[in-house]
């Protein structure tokens, strides 16, 4: 998004909770008045990440956290996993349609290794908004129809785990990747897209969620910086609709879209 936002691309996120269910996992936070006001707290760091990011806007959709699988939060009425599916898809193609965005990134269809409620229920209305945005019959009272080109689903690379293992194997380090790491599901040849990434950026946001990111955790900054950003510089996606041609594999999320507006 970085890489988008300084070509002049406008670029937008949509955060559909606020977080109220979340673990703290920094020790430093994990105190009285942070758990207190933990929706408010995850509100202004997910500011400073768009901030470093350079997106221009952040869309709320409003719904409460759901929690983890099978937790009591589950149930709550205002929770996204127990949103109506129309509802919750309504409120989404009103934003595509105020944004009119050609790209949509989403959670992918296989979250088997981490099956969070609310993962899976954004997942779910993305791609029936990708399709609804455009059609006059649906939605009618979210605005004008306007039709994606491309909806990508984010991916965890096993080559990424595997390179970052090694890294820190290569190192005498103990590494944070144990075998059940490597008992998930590869996705790996389901990648049809490798995005460049500058590490820094990635780094430096991922630092703005002081709640959710221990920075002493090595799971996440447990190797040198010049290491990290030599193993996996890149960002990885499933392209999962199409409705212009690019040749795969890309190393950008406009393949076809740039060529496509020319014309």
């Amino acid at each position: 998004m970085r890489r988008y936002a300084d070509e002049g691309v406008r670029t937008t996120v949509v955060c559909c909770t606020h977080g109220e269910e979340g673990d703290i996992l920094n020790p430093e936070l994990d105190v009285d008045e942070v758990k207190a006001n933990l929706p408010d707290v995850r509100l202004r760091e997910l500011e400073e990440a768009v901030e470093v990011i350079g997106y221009d806007r952040i869309h709320l959709l409003g719904s409460r956290d759901s929690g983890m699988a099978d937790s009591p939060s589950n149930e709550h009425p205002d929770c996204l996993h127990q949103a109506p599916i129309d509802e919750a898809v309504g409120r989404l193609v009103e934003v595509i349609r105020e944004e009119r965005p050609q790209v949509i990134l989403t959670y992918s269809d296989d979250q088997s290794g981490y099956p969070h409620p609310d993962h899976l229920k954004v997942h779910d209305i993305s791609v029936l908004a990708f399709d609804r945005a455009g059609d006059p019959n649906a939605h009618p009272e979210a605005g004008e129809p306007w039709q994606p080109l491309k909806l990508y689903y984010s991916v965890w690379a096993r080559s990424r785990m595997v390179a970052t293992h090694e890294a820190f194997l290569d190192l005498g380090l103990e590494s944070p990747f144990d075998e059940q790491w490597f008992e998930r599901p590869d996705q790996d040849h389901r990648i049809t897209t490798r995005v460049p990434v500058d590490n820094d950026i990635r780094r430096r946001a991922l630092l703005c969620h002081r709640t959710q990111v221990d920075p002493s955790s090595p799971f996440w900054f447990g190797l040198p910086d010049d290491v990290q950003r030599r193993i996996h510089p890149f960002e990885d996606y499933i392209l999962a609709r199409s409705l212009v041609d690019a040749p795969s594999p890309e190393d950008d999320l406009f393949a076809g879209v740039r060529a496509s507006v020319a014309t």
